[in-house]
């Protein structure tokens, strides 16, 4: 049965949406997969209403799509059952403009329903949003921001094929320094960062600071803090769309590959964390610079669930070559004050904005897996009281881990066989996943790099 005051506002929405941009040919209904791909379909006018009446029928199998939009039958679902359809509906509030398209067009968030209305297994937004509610257990609300570092890249490859630095359009040639915190490198890019800006206001994607990275050509957006995390995952997927969608549009190409040159920075997605209780205090502070003892326990949470998450974290085959020693990447279970090579970092400032940074995820992870996944190690660890043990001073990454599943296969093992993670997420859930990506790996692996024939041929 629908909910029909949900339903006149979703129209409500969609009316005032049009008195505001009158000239909308198009909307786009978008979905995040597990891939953290967006995809979805594009409405002429005459089908906005349905929208926001009917849903949008779109196959169940589009959210597990492996990274080149196929579906491996994971589990048996796909091919095996018919491919049959679910209904997306509307998120309320994310009805907005794509300031980055030829014709006028809008787009709108969807979300994976079953047929009696209940959020379907399958969307990754449901998979966080279930682990969300078990703060309100504790009388506590989950604070959130990401940070996405990408590479700015030109369209055109090099003689080999390879990726090649973008050219800056202050001076014409090609970025080959490693200028962090560069602001001629900001500026030989000023419009691709303005377009960014204005596409992110649009569509209340609140950005904050743009900053060049450890690589040429290499930068990074943040974006602002949310109470509402879920919120803050959206804010996430949606970010990383407009980058690649304006970049198009200025003849440019980005990627948030997470190791895209084997000599140089990978991107990362570094998540903010902190935690309000009901009276508005944040529970990680304590008047010191290390925190409480709820932040200890949380931190102990995200080391003890660190392993099981890597398959989220790092997600692919590229993924694993980021983790390097003496890169500012983390290759051990450690945390530490103002330490940027720990995994838990607690940054310096104001006792009460006091917080953990996760800096484990590559920049192409899931938002909402990889939200899912951290939060569960911070309720893990505040229900159980863990002690991270001792804090990390100096080089925290000199010597990888050799407890930490640094490849591929090793991860998917840890997930699939993660007990604590899967009394957050449904292991049914868990297994469609690990399924997804062993299909993509073994599809990976049936290709011959070029590599192979300068060696063996």
């Amino acid at each position: 049965m629908k909910d029909n005051s949900k339903l006149l506002s979703g129209l409500q929405e969609l009316e005032q949406f049009l008195e505001k941009y009158p000239d909308t040919r198009f909307i786009d209904a978008i979905l995040v997969d597990l891939c953290g791909i967006v995809r979805g379909k594009r409405f002429g006018r005459d089908e906005f209403d349905n929208i926001f009446t009917s849903g949008v029928l779109l196959p169940h199998s589009t959210y597990f799509l492996d990274v080149t939009g196929h579906c491996n039958n994971p589990l048996g679902m796909g091919v095996t059952d018919g491919d049959p359809d679910g209904t997306a509906v509307p998120v309320p509030g994310t009805l907005v403009s794509c300031p980055w398209t030829e014709a006028p067009t809008a787009q709108v968030l969807m979300n994976m329903r079953n047929e009696d209305g209940t959020p379907s297994a399958v969307d990754p937004r449901n998979v966080a949003a279930r682990v969300i509610d078990k703060f309100s257990e504790l009388g506590l609300t989950p604070v959130i921001a990401f940070e996405l570092e990408f590479y700015l890249l030109d369209k055109e490859r090099d003689a080999r094929g390879f990726p090649q630095a973008s050219v800056s359009a202050i001076t014409g040639e090609r970025e080959n320094t490693t200028q962090v915190f560069g602001i001629a490198e900001l500026e030989g890019h000023a419009k691709f960062f303005a377009a960014v800006e204005d596409a992110a206001r649009a569509q209340n994607v609140p950005t904050s600071v743009a900053t060049t990275e450890f690589a040429p050509a290499q930068y990074e957006i943040n974006l602002h803090h949310t109470d509402l995390p879920l919120i803050a995952a959206d804010h996430c997927a949606l970010l990383r769309h407009i980058i690649k969608s304006v970049a198009t549009r200025h003849s440019l190409n980005a990627t948030f590959m997470s190791k895209p040159f084997a000599d140089l920075s990978g991107n990362g997605m570094h998540v903010h964390i902190s935690l309000v209780a009901k009276d508005g205090k944040n529970v990680f502070d304590d008047g010191s610079a290390s925190g409480s003892d709820a932040l200890r326990y949380a931190i102990g949470g995200l080391m003890t669930t660190m392993a099981d998450s890597f398959a989220i974290f790092a997600p692919n085959v590229n993924a694993y070559r980021r983790f390097r020693p003496h890169t500012y990447v983390p290759v051990t279970k450690s945390w530490g004050l103002n330490n940027r090579s720990v995994a838990c970092r607690i940054p310096s400032g104001s006792a009460n904005a006091r917080r953990v940074e996760h800096r484990v995820a590559g920049a192409d992870a899931n938002p909402y897996l990889t939200l899912a996944v951290l939060l569960a190690g911070v309720h893990h660890g505040l229900v159980n009281k863990i002690d991270p043990g001792p804090s990390s001073d100096g080089n925290a990454c000199t010597v990888a881990d050799p407890n930490l599943p640094l490849d591929l296969d090793k991860a998917l093992n840890r997930l699939a066989t993660s007990t604590t993670l899967a009394s957050y997420i449904d292991p049914h859930y868990i297994e469609l996943y690990c399924a997804t990506k062993r299909g993509e790996m073994e599809k990976f692996r049936r290709h011959l790099p070029p590599l192979e024939y300068d060696w063996y041929l």
